[in-house]
């Protein structure tokens, strides 16, 4: 019981590989620079390395990554200080001899020290520039949108803030952003240390920065408790959506804005059921749907997010708002890290 060993695993990918997202140049914002983005949820990292590739399985992980002279390497992890004029000093049995001999590529080191499942694997690299947001804050872009994404997503650090407020102390050390380019077909995903956003959020107005609030809240719930199976995604996403507008009615001051955004997506919530219903797949409006044999990207819909948050929603009007929000504190100290 108290032997261990190390396992090699020699992989390649292939172009067919469902976690990776290649773009063109044309298809960024600077039209000059390819771009490479990962999007692993729910069932994609298998087709990335090798992994249990279930949300019950967690794990931490270290990366060596090389990539051409002129980009940038980001992960969903801790970013190692090196200098990138040379190759940093790690134990050679950890990459490929070859890579080192390579002229014209800068190699980016990784840390993961906390437990992830394998859906939050993220690797994204491109022509990028940063800014700081807050000490532990920074946002990350294409040059051309760097600014303006600094501006829209400059209420980050209050939004972490108040999420610690009502959960516990952050436990990722960094949070960043990386605004991806216009080719990006998601909303956001809640990468630890790196959450991805879509451009189309960057209104001037800060008006679309509760999607930023929405991924902080994954930091607890999703990435620090996570659901067992994605029958429970619902877990994942109702506890999320609650978090989400707790804090953007803390923030802006306005209680009213947790009853308006219910109400919006309760009506969303009707229009996905609707939709299923006239397809034939009543299953998939149950709270935990019945995937066997399903895909979980085919059962994708606002069901789990708004579905789930009514019913927390019921249960904080029964026992009232301070003792909901006391039980969450409580749920998330005992689960976190499950």
């Amino acid at each position: 019981v108290d032997d261990y060993f190390r396992v090699h695993i020699h992989y390649h990918t292939t172009p067919k590989s469902s976690a990776l997202q290649w773009l063109y140049p044309s298809q960024t914002n600077g039209k000059v620079k390819p771009y490479m983005f990962t999007q692993c949820q729910p069932i994609h990292a298998r087709s990335l390395l090798p992994c249990q590739d279930t949300p019950m399985v967690k794990v931490t992980y270290d990366a060596i990554i090389s990539v051409p002279n002129w980009a940038t390497c980001l992960m969903s992890a801790l970013s190692k200080p090196q200098d990138y004029n040379k190759p940093p000093d790690f134990d050679m049995e950890k990459i490929n001899d070859n890579i080192l001999k390579e002229d014209g590529v800068k190699i980016f080191e990784f840390t993961q020290p906390n437990p992830i499942p394998s859906y939050l694997m993220a690797i994204a690299v491109g022509e990028l520039s940063s800014r700081d947001l807050s000490p532990r804050v920074k946002v990350w872009s294409e040059p051309g949108m760097v600014d303006e994404a600094a501006h829209d997503f400059s209420q980050t650090e209050e939004f972490l803030a108040e999420a610690e407020k009502l959960t516990c102390p952050y436990q990722w050390i960094r949070y960043d952003l990386l605004c991806l380019p216009p080719s990006f077909p998601y909303g956001g995903m809640e990468n630890p240390c790196l959450t991805f956003v879509t451009p189309t959020l960057l209104t001037g107005d800060k008006s679309l920065a509760c999607v930023v609030a929405h991924e902080i809240s994954h930091s607890w719930t999703g990435n620090l408790i996570t659901n067992r199976n994605w029958q429970s995604f619902w877990l994942n996403e109702g506890f999320t959506v609650w978090l989400e507008r707790k804090i953007m009615s803390r923030v802006l001051k306005n209680p009213k804005y947790y009853d308006f955004s219910a109400m919006i997506g309760w009506n969303s919530l009707r229009e996905s059921i609707d939709v299923f219903q006239k397809d034939g797949k009543f299953q998939l409006t149950a709270l935990c749907p019945d995937l066997k044999n399903i895909d979980p990207d085919d059962a994708f819909s606002c069901v789990p997010y708004e579905k789930g948050f009514a019913l927390l929603n019921e249960l904080q009007r029964i026992v009232g708002e301070d003792n909901f929000e006391a039980f969450v504190k409580e749920y998330i100290e005992r689960f976190k890290f499950g």
